[in-house]
């Protein structure tokens, strides 16, 4: 069901309600990249199609740094490689969308110190646009701070727009949204001005937006992910819930997938084991979809499972 107020559940309670669905679902499957040399990919995108051919987008890092470029892979027999036309973003973590007629592409551009060019001192949301890769040029920066902004493509030809403000605002993370009529009205003072939903996490929690689709009743089907920790080690889950975008009425979130649903593999460290980051997800007209996370901050997977947003569609 919508609504105006939904009470926070914590990530132990959406586990809790996700171990006790049927399962029915095989283990994920490790996607396989390579021409990167020694470095990892991961945080990927959902495979979208350039020019006929179908792109993965993913985040590219040696393990002992954050600093890391965005590659754009096709596919190669059963491996990924680097497109050879298309030249690496310094970003992390990409995302794209289509909106009228044109590819939406992202990312997270670290921010350096300008005295010490290895320290990270901010982030910010850089977003392209373009008919195609090759064509994509800088249009939007997003607020100091902010990861997880995200733009979606209404039906009525407007543009919702998530956020996910930090600090005061946003505590360790919060989801907000808001619609404009032009990609031209998005601006950094309006993502960090949006209403922010107050329900949805707990205070000790957060969570993000990480691809908002489109469904066929109009609502907006959010796939993102919410975050705990224990002690210094990080919890993340994927997640979905659902926004009717005139009302701001929303479902309550339900978990898809943890870092168990995968097989054991590699991390980047030993506290962000327990970490799956929502990349995208490909509905299949059977009922199932494929889910495409990063995990541990080191690997990429696929999962298919029931279409998480099917239930939504008969609000």
């Amino acid at each position: 069901m919508l609504h105006k107020h939904t009470t926070a559940q914590s990530c132990a309670e959406l586990l809790e309600q996700f171990e006790r669905q049927p399962k029915g679902i095989q283990p994920g499957v490790q996607l396989q990249f390579v021409g990167v040399g020694p470095r990892d990919v991961y945080n990927i995108s959902a495979p979208f199609l350039d020019k006929g051919e179908p792109i993965i987008a993913g985040r590219v890092e040696s393990r002992e740094t954050e600093l890391s470029e965005v590659v754009f892979f096709h596919q190669r027999g059963e491996s990924w490689v680097p497109h050879p036309s298309h030249a690496p973003y310094q970003l992390q973590d990409p995302f794209f969308t289509r909106i009228k007629g044109e590819l939406i592409f992202g990312g997270v551009k670290l921010v350096m110190d300008p005295a010490d060019p290895d320290k990270i001192i901010s982030w910010v949301t850089e977003f392209y646009r373009g008919q195609d890769i090759a064509s994509l040029s800088l249009f939007l920066t997003g607020p100091d701070h902010m990861k997880d902004v995200r733009l979606i493509e209404l039906a009525n030809g407007e543009i919702g727009v998530l956020t996910r403000p930090q600090g005061e605002k946003g505590g360790r993370g919060k989801i907000g949204f808001f619609k404009c009529a032009e990609l031209e009205d998005i601006t950094a003072e309006r993502i960090a001005d949006a209403p922010v939903f107050q329900d949805q996490f707990l205070e000790l929690e957060w969570g993000g937006a990480n691809e908002p689709h489109l469904l066929s009743n109009g609502l907006v089907g959010v796939l993102g992910h919410i975050a705990s920790f224990e002690g210094e080690d990080r919890h993340y889950q994927a997640m979905t819930f659902a926004i009717h975008p005139d009302t701001f009425e929303k479902t309550p979130m339900k978990i898809i997938a943890r870092r168990s649903s995968f097989p054991e593999g590699a991390a980047k460290r030993p506290d962000l084991t327990d970490v799956i980051f929502s990349g995208g997800i490909v509905r299949k007209p059977n009922g199932l979809a494929d889910l495409y996370v990063g995990a541990s901050d080191a690997e990429a997977y696929r999962i298919e499972i029931g279409d998480p947003f099917l239930e939504y569609e008969q609000l």
